[in-house]
């Protein structure tokens, strides 16, 4: 389960290093290859929470093995795509396998483990969540450079066939494939709760990946209204049913349920840092200083694994320390994304200690990230597993497109208001983000004292 889920979650980022091969191979446009970037994020978020659902009332390892069948599919076509609007085709297809098959992955947790093995297994999972965003721009900029057999960007998609071909032969021996139970199908689909919140999801998520490269038009600003519209027209929708007895979407009970709430904030809050710290560092390693594609994605490992490390080793940390992981972690983030900054002003490559801030910038974002998803979800009812996962799995994904564009922004605001591109302005509004950053993440830790006081 955990292999697929970074499987999927390296195609959210490896097609970020691919991209300018991809679109002179193709003589993609601009907005062509916009869509391919960001197609599979924007089918990916609209889809997860009907991809839990789905799984609640089919059986999650059946639906988890129809999701990982559609993404290995829809990653060969991708492979030999002969155009762009062909990729980009098979890219929303892409995505929405792994809104099917991601969801499950929680939700086969939840069911199949208790107690202290439930922990150690959410911990697993939240190290590969994060640390896949890292791993994608790592092994993106490896096979690109590698160009297998004149094959150019093409094994960045090809690379999950033979992974997906095992994981369905291994999968189909050792998932548990049962249907739902009769208090599930009873439940229903809540088809209107889906149609609300997918419209919703889906009139947020557009304009937050194609907005940028827009200049925010119009029309993206109308989108993110009538989207926060829909999402009021959502919870209202949704309370109802719940008060007539209906089976909602979300039941209620799950974001009534203790530190839920808080926990929405903490993750929306890492993955905003985390996918607006790569994103903005790729652009100037790349844009400012010149970084070859494998030079660019190996920038990032560091990061990635020392968030590995730490996201599965902090359980085992002294009591002591516990309660202060999640400040403590944020608290670090802020200090090491800001260390990077400063390590690149002036149009400089970084010293030495360049490397200990990525170190920081991993270890931070695992601290204030895999403890507040463990203890959100272990004690979460059985029954509302589909719920909890689709919520928090969304929640992430809204976090990083909210990261991406508004660091983004930021960014590329800065950089133009600074003159002609070159290393010393994009090391100016790298800096100026990563000051940004330092702030989102001081204000995580700041406003989860605030609430848990409340």
């Amino acid at each position: 389960m955990l292999a697929a889920q970074f499987m999927a979650l390296l195609d959210v980022f490896i097609v970020n290093v691919a991209a300018p091969t991809i679109g002179s191979d193709l003589h993609a446009s601009g907005a062509d290859l916009q869509l391919v970037v960001a197609g599979y994020a924007i089918t990916y978020s609209v889809l997860l929470i009907t991809g839990a659902r789905l799984g609640d009332r089919f059986g999650h390892g059946r639906v988890h093995l129809v999701g990982l069948a559609l993404f290995t599919t829809a990653s060969l076509a991708c492979g030999l795509a002969r155009g762009g609007t062909e990729l980009i085709v098979f890219r929303l297809v892409q995505g929405a396998g792994s809104a099917v098959m991601i969801p499950q992955v929680l939700s086969l947790i939840q069911r199949t483990f208790t107690g202290e093995a439930r922990a150690r297994a959410l911990s697993a999972y939240s190290a590969v969540l994060a640390v896949g965003a890292a791993a994608g721009q790592v092994l993106g900029g490896v096979l690109v450079s590698a160009d297998l057999l004149g094959s150019g960007w093409r094994p960045v998609f090809l690379v999950n066939v033979p992974v997906g071909l095992a994981l369905l032969v291994v999968g189909r021996r050792v998932l548990p494939r049962g249907g739902a139970t009769e208090r599930e199908k009873a439940r229903g689909l809540d088809v209107p709760g889906l149609v609300l919140l997918a419209a919703a999801v889906s009139l947020v998520t557009v304009p937050l990946v194609l907005g940028q490269e827009a200049d925010w038009p119009l029309w993206s600003w109308f989108s993110l209204a009538a989207g926060t519209l829909l999402f009021a027209l959502f919870c209202g929708y949704e309370s109802r049913l719940a008060r007539r007895g209906g089976a909602p979407l979300i039941a209620p009970r799950v974001l009534r349920h203790p530190g839920m709430g808080l926990a929405v904030l903490r993750v929306m809050a890492v993955m905003a840092v985390n996918g607006g710290f790569l994103f903005v560092l790729t652009l100037h390693v790349q844009g400012g200083l010149g970084y070859s594609a494998l030079r660019a994605g190996l920038t990032f490992a560091p990061t990635a694994i020392v968030f590995g490390a730490v996201g599965l080793t902090w359980r085992t940390w002294p009591a002591a320390w516990q309660r202060a992981l999640v400040p403590a972690g944020f608290a670090l983030t802020a200090l090491s994304v800001a260390a990077v900054g400063l390590a690149f002003e002036g149009g400089g490559h970084g010293g030495a200690w360049l490397y200990g801030a990525y170190a920081g910038v991993g270890a931070g974002l695992a601290l204030a990230f895999s403890p507040t998803l463990t203890r959100a979800l272990a004690a979460v009812r059985t029954e509302d597993a589909a719920d909890a996962s689709g919520l928090l799995a969304t929640v992430t994904q809204i976090g990083q497109l909210l990261g991406v564009a508004v660091f983004g922004t930021l960014f590329f605001h800065r950089l133009e208001s600074l003159g002609a591109p070159q290393a010393y302005t994009s090391a100016e509004a790298l800096l100026t983000c990563m000051f940004a950053l330092a702030a989102t993440a001081a204000t995580g830790a700041v406003s989860g004292l605030v609430l848990r006081r409340r």
